[in-house]
């Protein structure tokens, strides 16, 4: 990949979009992880306003102190972003309190896991409402169209999506040139929704790498029977979120009514 390329490519086409869109800025927000830093260091180079929400909800210690000390470094180097913390917390609690009881508390673990991302989804644009911005989204290839390993209408809700034709190798490649803070980058990639320490592998069960790897061999017109050993197993779990999350991949569906019924 020719990375100050690409990297020059990205920040032209965020400024060309919020020009064109009469759009003041960006707001993000910033998790810790390694999406969220390359992306708010990417609109920042654009010169145009960045705000960048800190938006905890009984949020790991360690992931609070990176999306900090990352918002510090940006604000040493680009004098046009901003910081604003939002801690949700007492507001998922309340919501909790609000919803009515289950037999079974786990059964609703991943319910309330896709909550937090829509909590940070509504507070996003409550900001970019507010001052004119657009909400850049954080996603890469492999998540938005690979495995489809987002939240629908949490951190899948933003207005553009500046590295999302971007494989996870290729983020860190383009954070490595940018300088983010190597605390980030060495950081096992984690979606944060839990309240605990998984990483993104310990729920889907294969690497990025692996994963790359994966959606390549699917582009190939692969199929299982292809493979043995741990190359079957990760392109079996490939396959299977691929498949089970196509309606995060695709319009939403409509229903067309026929002329001689309207």
């Amino acid at each position: 990949m020719q990375t100050e390329k690409v990297i020059i490519h990205i920040v032209q086409w965020l400024k060309d979009y919020a020009t064109n869109a009469k759009m003041k800025g960006f707001v993000i927000g910033v998790s810790g992880g390694i999406d969220s830093a390359v992306t708010s260091t990417l609109c920042a180079k654009t010169g145009l306003d960045v705000l960048c929400l800190e938006m905890p909800i009984h949020q790991s210690s360690k992931q609070v102190s990176r999306a900090n000390n990352h918002i510090d470094w940006l604000q040493e180097h680009y004098s046009n972003v901003q910081r604003q913390p939002v801690n949700l917390t007492l507001v998922f609690d309340s919501l909790i309190k609000a919803l009515p009881d289950v037999a079974d508390e786990e059964s609703r673990f991943m319910s309330l896991a896709n909550t937090r991302a829509r909590l940070r989804m509504t507070t996003l644009y409550y900001f970019a409402a507010l001052k004119g911005y657009l909400v850049a989204g954080t996603g890469n290839k492999v998540e938005d169209f690979g495995v489809g390993f987002y939240t629908k209408y949490g951190d899948g809700g933003v207005d553009l999506s500046p590295i999302a034709d971007l494989l996870k190798t290729e983020v860190y490649e383009i954070a490595n040139y940018l300088g983010v803070n190597e605390e980030i980058i060495q950081a096992a990639p984690t979606d944060g929704l839990w309240g605990d320490n998984r990483t993104d592998e310990d729920q889907i069960g294969a690497s990025y790498p692996e994963l790359e790897w994966a959606m390549k061999m699917d582009d190939e017109g692969k199929v299982v029977t292809d493979f043995s050993g741990r190359e079957k197993e990760v392109f079996t779990i490939f396959k299977k979120l691929n498949s089970a999350n196509q309606h995060k991949m695709k319009p939403i569906p409509v229903c067309d009514i026929p002329e001689m019924l309207k």
